[in-house]
């Protein structure tokens, strides 16, 4: 329903919350200069040696808590390079063997999956703030600009207290786009081209019937990257600005359910993004960070995942984000944190379907250290939605969430931490308490243990509530329940000497009132409380590492991935015994990589792995296994230039990720990186 049917808004004034965004802005700004205007300055210049580190807004935005008992997994900027991923999906399928489920190439709406949880239930940060869009909770991964991304936390399960967002029921992925940068002018700029194999196919809707096209030779060139980038690092100020484009004509071959070899035709893509930020250091270790970004896309979506036909779609946000970092209040017996974010986005999908929607986010967080070995946290954060429609019921609608969190760290004796929150949280219509807790015992030096429990809560997006088509085939159900639940998890993580690292996790969830879109006798749509289910799984990450010192090759990493998921559907009238699964939910994910790194470069082989999924809730409709193998290779000529080609699928493995939507064979990708 997401991707062939959006909603119709017309844009109206938005005169008062424009002016509230602004009022919002320079009231911050003036805290800044007040908080800071009669302090002596600290005497400290720009350390080099800490150049290009970054920001550490310790409270939120891209550290969090120090130390934290959840499973987390860190992608480091040195990794995202290498890979030359295409977009934010791919690098975490690649990278963590995450299960993704995609409508198609680059540009197409896309699901990450967390301990079978989807992208609406999985909350996104971009440098600590809530980036799912409150109205749908969808989040766009195409606008992150990867070249942009300095590392990604990725924390597992909703036990997440780094953070203490709401609605992380599969976890949290925190993307870091600031830091500062290194002293004086640096540029930079990376160009690459993506290619599929062409060749003869069978044309849909031909006269005469049956006839074959020639290959498409263009295919070679279907997909164009560009980033660019420049920045400056100053004593107390550094800013960057950087933007990107890309073009995908996604017209790759395969073969649909007769065995009939086909072109991908109608899915057109083409997307800009830019990007400014500064940071301006402060007396006493405090920070400033400004940071403005926009996007927009022109894309065409194919009616059905076979039609020759499509729907234009364009796509814009504008996004100012204003935050503060005072780490050493009161001699540093507290740390506070404060940041602002203002987003305007805007969709236009077919002929008549509109929305024109405006967020504000609003988030500030405390840490007061009383004792040695004691944190106490606290937090409030709070979302402001406004929509402007044009849907049947011709209204305006506002909306807002929020909450507030008390959190407690004690480090015990013996390498034990012990941790304890609870949130309140309020969408204004109701409240609830979600409690958490957890545990990480060190009893050796390499060896760490964990355990959490929690509840995992979510209130309906704003479209689940009010969401309205013209044909009135699509209605959204005022009545609805938050989504509920509870779980816990083990986790061991295991480190000899830098060479062998291993974490293995056990975890199960279980929530009900689970809201799915559900069609009536009459054929009209409705979201409903309709959802129960319970996970039970378990996951071990082992890599090795050999350092080598040789003159050619100087290191060897090789890691496994193995992911163990159990799921049940317990709606309606089902239990355990019916043994029915959650839909794209794979029993099973393999992965493994090979890292060969020399003086120069690298190469990167890596393999995934998924086991038959199921498309629908009484498990008929099953989506055959695949396994996708990639290998890359980064070779440096100099300092300042690169060079990269990836083979993406060489294999040239046929599979669909969303069921009727095939995805691209063999994939070459080549380009060039300059750096000054």
């Amino acid at each position: 329903m997401k991707q062939q049917e959006r909603d119709g808004r017309v844009r109206q004034n938005r005169t008062p919350l424009v002016r509230a965004a602004r009022i919002a802005r320079c009231v911050l700004l003036a805290a800044c200069v007040s908080a800071f205007a009669e302090a002596e300055p600290d005497g400290e210049g720009f350390d080099g040696s800490d150049g290009g580190a970054p920001v550490r807004l310790e409270s939120v935005t891209v550290t969090g808590t120090a130390e934290t008992t959840q499973q987390m997994e860190v992608i480091t900027k040195e990794e995202i390079q290498r890979r030359n991923s295409p977009d934010l999906a791919s690098l975490l399928e690649e990278t963590l063997d995450m299960s993704v489920t995609r409508y198609g190439g680059y540009g197409n709406q896309t699901e990450l999956n967390l301990r079978g949880f989807d992208t609406e239930r999985i909350a996104i940060l971009i440098d600590g703030i809530p980036a799912n869009s409150p109205r749908s909770g969808e989040f766009d991964i195409n606008q992150v600009d990867l070249a942009n991304v300095e590392r990604i936390e990725v924390v597992y399960g909703g036990s997440d207290t780094k953070y203490n967002v709401s609605g992380a029921l599969g976890g949290v992925i925190n993307i870091v786009t600031i830091q500062k940068q290194k002293p004086g002018l640096s540029l930079s700029a990376a160009v690459s081209n993506s290619g599929y194999a062409p060749g003869e196919y069978n044309r849909r809707h031909s006269d005469p019937p049956g006839q074959i096209g020639s290959p498409h030779y263009e295919d070679f060139f279907d997909m164009q990257m560009l980033s660019l980038s420049a920045g400056y690092g100053g004593e107390s100020l550094s800013w960057k600005a950087s933007c990107f484009g890309n073009r995908a004509g996604n017209h790759y071959l395969y073969r649909d359910d007769y065995g009939f070899a086909r072109r991908k035709e109608s899915n057109e893509i083409v997307d800009t993004g830019l990007d400014a930020s500064l940071v301006r250091d402060l007396p006493k270790r405090a920070t400033f960070v400004s940071d403005t970004s926009l996007y927009y896309a022109d894309k065409n979506y194919p009616v059905t995942p076979d039609a020759v036909g499509f729907a234009k779609a364009h796509d814009f946000s504008a996004k100012e984000t204003l935050a503060l970092d005072a780490p050493d209040l009161f001699g540093g017996a507290i740390s506070a944190e404060a940041a602002l974010s203002y987003t305007h986005s805007l969709s236009r999908y077919g002929v008549s379907a509109r929305s024109d929607d405006d967020f504000i986010t609003a988030l500030s967080r405390w840490a007061w250290y009383p004792v040695d070995r004691l944190t106490l946290r606290s937090g409030a954060d709070w979302r402001f939605i406004h929509i402007d429609s044009e849907d049947v019921t011709k209204e305006t609608r506002t909306g807002n969430a929020g909450g507030l969190y008390v959190a407690g760290e004690y480090q015990a004796a013996h390498g034990v931490l012990l941790l304890a929150s609870a949130k309140g949280a309020t969408d204004t219509r109701q409240c609830v308490v979600v409690p958490k807790a957890g545990l990480s015992w060190k009893p050796s030096e390499w060896l760490t243990l964990k355990n959490n429990y929690f509840r995992s809560f979510k209130f309906p997006d704003f479209d689940d509530l009010y969401y309205r088509s013209h044909d009135n085939m699509f209605a959204g159900n005022p009545n609805l329940k938050p989504e509920d639940g509870v779980g816990a998890d083990i986790i061991a993580e295991l480190a000899l000497s830098g060479a062998v690292q291993a974490d293995s996790t056990l975890y199960a969830q279980w929530t009900k009132d689970s809201i799915h879109w559900v069609k009536s006798a009459g054929g009209r749509w409705s979201p409903e409380n309709i959802g129960t289910a319970c996970f039970v799984g378990a996951e071990t990450r082992p890599t090795l590492t050999v350092p080598l010192g040789g003159h050619f090759l100087r290191r060897i990493k090789a890691g496994v991935t193995y992911q163990y998921q159990l799921s049940w559907l317990l709606n309606e009238g089902l239990s355990f015994a019916d043994s029915y699964r959650i839909p794209y939910m794979p029993r099973q994910i393999i992965g493994g990589s090979l890292d060969l790194q020399w003086k120069s470069g690298s190469l990167l082989l890596s393999a995934h792995y998924e086991s038959t999924r199921y498309a629908d809730t009484v498990n008929n409709l099953a989506l055959d296994p695949y396994c996708l193998l990639h290998l890359t290779v980064n070779q440096n000529a100099g300092t300042r230039l690169a060079f990269f080609a990836a083979l993406k699928n060489m294999l040239n493995s046929p599979y669909q990720s969303f069921a009727g939507y095939y995805m691209p064979g063999i994939t070459l990708t080549a380009g060039i990186r300059v750096r000054r």
